[in-house]
Formats: C-alpha cells, structure tokens, sequence
C-alpha cells in the first residue's frame, strides 16, 4: 500500500514538472453555456431632412427650408411670418422629427417645412420683419394696400421674395401657416374641406376669417387657387413646451399632411 502511495507521489510529481516546463497541458475544463443575453442595437439614425437656404433676411439671416420625401403630393408647412407669433415653430420641429421616423408617411408625398419665415421679426419679438413691414401684407394680390406698415410695393421686404420664390419652384397642392393668437382653423382658396379634416384632429374650430390685403392667403389661396390654411393657435401657446404643442396639434398637422386620407 505505501508502494502504490509512493508510486502516485511521483506520478503527480511528474505531471507538475511537465506542467511546469510546458510540455503537458491539463484537460480543460468543459465550457458551461448558460442563456446568451440577445445582442441589442442600437436603433439606425433616421435620415435627416434636406436642408435649402431660400433666402435672407434683412439682417442677413438665413431662412431655411427643410424637406422630407420626393413624392408627386407637395405640402408645404410654415410657422412664424409673425415674429412675435413663434409657438408654430416647435410645433414645426416636432413634426419633422416625427417624419423622419416615420418615413412611410412619406409615401408619395413631399413635405416642405420652413420652421421660421422671419427670422429678425423672431430674435426682436416683433410681428413685423426689422423694417417694420408686417411680411403677411406684403405679398402681390389685387386687394394689397401700399403703405408703410404693409411695404411701399409687393414684395418690398427680401423675406416675402424668398417665401414667393419658394412657393413658384415647390408649386405645393396646399399650404399650411401657423399663427397666434385667434384660435381657430381660418382658410383661403379651396381648402374648406382640408380645413374640416384638420379640425377633426385639435380643438380649433373652422372660421373664415376673410382674406387679408396682401396676405399670404390672398396670394396663395385667392390669387393663385392654391388651398391655403391659417392655422391659429391661442396666445398661451407660446408657453406650451415642444412635447404639449405636439400633443394639441400635431395630428392636425398630419392630417394636413396625408390629406385626403386620415391619418389616424
């Protein structure tokens, strides 16, 4: 029995040395394999929209227009003409975020979204541009009145030709433009049943308000039989953050967008 014992002593001995010099390698252990936690992603970066100096300001600010989709169906969605009326402007980034994720909606269609169309009028908190022309009044339609709130001639103020000249290469099916402080869904042209289906989606009711000289209803509605949308929200907006304005009136927007379908 020692012999045995002494004989397994220098066995084991052995196996340490061979160890030891390399010339041995033990057994592995076998590779237990538990559950595999899946392999997370993360989500692909939405592709972002083309962005399009139009234009500058007087103060030589750009004026930007975004676009989403390259379908035949054109809708272009516009905020902040009045500077002192911005909360149409997140409203606006909201929706191109919600495009971007939502390509599908895309399908056929091109949005063009120009989230501040007087930039100076904005950064100084007033209505008018900074040569205190109200940019609403100055477009070239029968019933413009020349004065010095409205501009001396159409077109007087570089912000109105650069949203003309949008208007002349995108040549869009309907136009949206949101303002404050009426609150309600105004309409010129043939936009009375897009301005019904928007209603359906906010609590604004449809009024008509009446086209204004020189205004971009008058120009695009009355004059050029585009379907034209004047989308009044109420004072208090402005204090609404991005996510709240999204909420009130973002399905508006889309059904704008998708109009004649629902988009709910």
């Amino acid at each position: 029995m020692d012999r045995v014992r002494s004989q397994l002593a220098q066995i084991s001995l052995l196996i340490g040395l061979l160890a030891v010099s390399g010339c041995y390698e033990p057994e592995p252990k076998p590779l237990i394999i538990g559950e595999v936690p899946p392999l997370i992603l993360p989500p692909p970066e939405a592709p972002p929209a083309k962005h399009h100096v139009i234009g500058r300001s007087v103060k030589g600010r750009p004026i930007i227009v975004q676009t989403l989709g390259e379908g035949e169906d054109t809708v272009l969605i516009m905020a902040t003409i009045h500077g002192s009326e911005s909360a149409g402007t997140p409203l606006v980034d909201q929706l191109i975020d919600h495009l971007r994720h939502n390509r599908d909606l895309l399908q056929g269609r091109r949005v063009v979204l120009l989230p501040i169309a007087n930039p100076d009028g904005m950064a100084a908190g007033t209505r008018e541009n900074i040569r205190r022309i109200d940019l609403n009044r100055n477009f070239e339609t029968p019933n413009r009145v020349n004065d010095e709130t409205n501009g001396l001639r159409p077109l007087s103020e570089p912000e109105s030709k650069a949203l003309q000249s949008l208007i002349k290469e995108y040549k869009p099916d309907r136009i949206v433009s949101i303002h404050q402080p009426l609150t309600c869904i105004d309409y010129d042209g043939p936009a009375r049943a897009l301005a019904t289906r928007m209603a359906q989606y906010c609590n604004l009711p449809v009024k008509k308000i009446g086209a204004r000289p020189g205004s971009l209803g008058s120009y695009t509605g009355e004059t050029l039989g585009i379907a034209t949308i004047t989308l009044e929200l109420p004072a208090e907006a402005s204090k609404d953050g991005e996510q709240a304005l999204w909420d009130k009136y973002g399905k508006a927007l889309l059904a704008a967008v998708l109009y004649p379908e629902h988009p709910f």
